[in-house]
């Protein structure tokens, strides 16, 4: 009975970081399977491709349309969020290999936390800062010892998206006034995926053929590394301190550099090695307490 007991206490304690965890560990398979099976020469249509699905999914599971205020904040959040997001997310994972991709962005902890000390007063604590520090130190192990030339584009589009997200995970979390997370989530992805639609219709013409390999890979991409990913992450933001989560976020870059390496085929040195431990020890650190 003891026993039971601790581990239900261990499970309440610990669930909402690993709820929170799916997220950034959907998210960084999303590099690999970019890179390897999706086609590269139309960005726009394989972020709508990627994003419209996943929204109307969880749109028809939710069964509620925006009101009020909510009309004009799903298109704030699904712009950031989703719309620039994929597509700068999209053109960072043709252009870099995937441990750089998913490396890069979990600079985003530092962002998250500047970000909800600005617009949610939320100050970060010393154990969030220095479990960032500690990641920060892992990405530059991770990247600054990546072999092969670095794509310039390639590293504005990681940054670019890494920044728009971050902003739009803070405002998702201020606006929060008990609408499920489900439901905001199917919004933001709606939004989006026809802003991503109607951009790939003008700039890049009609749509890609897809081969039957491609139509399961995006199908993976919309329906676990967004449609799921997205809502565990926003739930974690609902339920935890913003630099918490941004902390666990970098199991992104973890989760690329492992597929890159265990199925891509790309080599890691020494010290990019290390670089992941002080990934793994910075989320450690941020829940200590819990």
């Amino acid at each position: 009975m003891e026993t039971t007991s601790r581990i239900a206490r261990v499970w309440l304690t610990l669930r909402w970081p690993l709820v929170a965890a799916i997220g950034p560990i959907a998210f960084g398979s999303t590099y690999f399977v970019t890179h390897e099976y999706l086609p590269p020469e139309s960005p726009l249509w394989g972020s709508a491709i990627r994003a419209l699905p996943a929204g109307i999914v969880l749109l028809v599971v939710a069964r509620r349309l925006p009101t009020g205020a909510w009309w004009w904040r799903s298109v704030v959040l699904g712009t950031l969020n989703m719309g620039l997001f994929f597509c700068l997310v999209y053109v960072a994972a043709q252009l870099l290999p995937s441990s750089v991709a998913a490396a890069l962005m979990s600079l985003s902890p530092l962002v998250i936390a500047g970000a909800a000390w600005l617009l949610i007063h939320e100050r970060p604590t010393p154990r969030i800062l220095l479990g960032a520090a500690v990641g920060a130190a892992g990405v530059l192990l991770i990247v600054g010892t990546a072999t092969g030339a670095l794509d310039g584009w390639g590293i504005a589009a990681s940054v670019a998206s890494m920044v728009l997200s971050s902003i739009g995970a803070i405002l998702t979390k201020r606006w929060q006034d008990g609408t499920p997370v489900l439901t905001i989530t199917a919004w933001q992805l709606v939004v989006g995926g026809i802003e991503l639609l109607v951009a790939a219709v003008v700039i890049e013409g009609a749509p890609p053929a897809v081969s039957p390999t491609e139509s399961l890979a995006f199908a993976y991409v919309s329906l676990i590394a967004t449609a799921l990913g997205f809502v565990c992450w926003f739930t974690g933001f609902r339920h935890l301190p913003a630099g918490v989560v941004g902390v666990i976020g970098l199991l992104n870059p973890v989760t690329g550099v492992a597929l890159g390496v265990l199925v891509g085929g790309e080599s890691l040195s020494g010290l990019q090695e290390a670089g992941i431990v002080l990934v793994l020890c910075s989320v450690v650190i941020v829940n200590m307490r819990r």
